[in-house]
């Protein structure tokens, strides 16, 4: 998420760092730098202009902080400015008591606006709602199919209608939520282009008719500015309530996620990181302006940790990287957990300093197979003590796994790197970790969740 801009923001922030004393000229210098690692991120440019200016009149004037080189306090101000332009916190759903809570959701075509909404569905029923899923777009048939497949796999019912008008479906779907008891309804909308009047006038309608608690833009992150314009438009024509950035996962750029919101003067509400059903995630921009610049999510990471594992096994884990302990058995168990947790790419690039240097490593799913497989292939004697593993058990464990001797060198090499990490981070301040490097933790203090 976001590698190439982070990849830009780290070399300009390197440079600063390297410099003793900072001087109007190169600061000036290095925020040229900043805005075209911004602008070539896709970003929307009176946004790129708008905050160079702020972080302009605050670095320059700013005093440094005791034992805070004037570099650090570039990139502290860069981070503070980079929350403020995604942010505040948008409010997460709040559902209503008594009838039921109406959500619609609007956006471009092939946005993600049907898995989104099954997405949505799956959390109210998360928080023991009843919800409905209404397939409205009956633009593409397809995707009236698709909702009711991933109703099915959520054991949430679909409403849907064989022909007819959006306006009504939706009305008729609201008075048969109320008659069966359903408190969550989720309006999944036809994909339209905001020039095109008779569509976005059949979105007025279904709003005048379904009067929807919450509207909701949904909005394929990996669009750029087509996505953020687009925001623009639908916002000044139906007035929705926040966005949802989809396929986050496959941004490279985040142009979209540092735009939207400036440019709409609404929130993010929730991001999209992966297609399946529970890969929906809420918005911080104080995590999100941590993980562009670097610094790491480690607060999404442990909150992602803590859904996954246990306490008391995370506790003898943590003994057991304490004291070194630490085997390929457990690798293989908290591998297993790992998976539940979502993509190894993102959940690394949450990890300090870790972003760009995922850069070329292969971590699909795919790969975490075959990492599998190797383990799979050892027994437990190789497992709780790789040392042991020499050229003929390793040919074997190869042939066992249908992988090479060359990818079990890699597994037992990337088992290393990890206890190395492990022991690391068990030494060290999460809060800390999540700082450029220099940056005392005093400066910050207070803006992470």
């Amino acid at each position: 998420m976001f590698e190439s801009i982070t990849k830009s923001l780290e070399a300009v922030f390197d440079r600063l760092r390297g410099k003793g004393r900072l001087s109007r000229e190169n600061i000036q210098e290095g925020l040229r730098e900043v805005r075209t690692a911004l602008l070539e991120a896709d970003v929307n440019y009176k946004v790129v202009k708008d905050l160079i200016q702020r972080v302009t009149e605050k670095a320059v004037g700013e005093e440094v902080l005791q034992s805070v080189t004037p570099g650090q306090q570039v990139i502290k101000i860069i981070y503070d400015e980079l929350i403020k332009l995604m942010g505040p916190v948008g409010q997460p759903l709040t559902f209503q008591e008594g009838n039921p809570t109406v959500i619609m959701l609007v956006g471009l075509h092939g946005c993600g606006k049907t898995t989104t909404a099954a997405k949505l569905a799956k959390l109210a029923l998360s928080k023991g709602r009843k919800p409905l899923l209404v397939a409205a777009d009956v633009q593409r048939p397809a995707a009236v199919e698709q909702l009711k497949v991933l109703g099915k796999q959520l054991g949430i019912p679909v409403y849907s209608e064989n022909g007819g008008q959006p306006p009504l479906l939706c009305e008729r779907a609201v008075e048969h939520a109320i008659k069966n008891g359903q408190n969550t309804i989720v309006l999944d909308t036809a994909g339209r282009l905001h020039i095109d009047e008779e569509l976005m006038s059949e979105l007025r309608e279904i709003k005048e008719r379904t009067k929807p608690h919450v509207i909701l833009f949904v909005c394929d992150a990996m669009t750029g500015q087509d996505a953020v314009n687009s925001a623009k438009e639908f916002n000044a024509q139906l007035e929705f309530d926040g966005a949802i950035l989809t396929k986050l996962d496959g941004d490279t750029r985040g142009g979209a996620a540092l735009s939207v919101k400036a440019v709409t003067g609404k929130p993010i509400r929730y991001v999209g990181v992966g297609e399946k059903l529970e890969m929906l995630e809420e918005f911080y921009p104080d995590r999100m302006a941590s993980r562009i610049l670097g610094m790491g999510d480690v607060v999404t990471l442990v909150e992602k940790a803590q859904a996954a594992v246990k306490e008391e096994e995370a506790k003898a884990f943590a003994r057991k990287i304490k004291d070194e302990s630490l085997t390929l058995e457990d690798f293989l168990d908290q591998l297993q957990k790992v998976k539940k947790m979502g993509p190894l790419q993102e959940l690394m690039g949450m990890i300090p300093g870790m972003g760009t240097k995922m850069e070329g490593m292969q971590v699909e799913e795919a790969q975490m197979k075959k990492i599998e497989a190797v383990m799979q292939s050892m027994n437990k004697a190789e497992r709780k003590n790789p040392d042991i593993i020499d050229g003929s058990r390793r040919q074997r464990i190869a042939t066992g796994s249908a992988t090479t001797p060359h990818d079990v060198n890699q597994l037992l090499k990337q088992f290393r790197f990890m206890k190395k990490m492990l022991k690391q981070m068990s030494t060290t301040s999460p809060f800390r970790m999540g700082l450029p490097k220099g940056v005392p933790v005093g400066m910050l203090k207070g803006k992470r969740k």
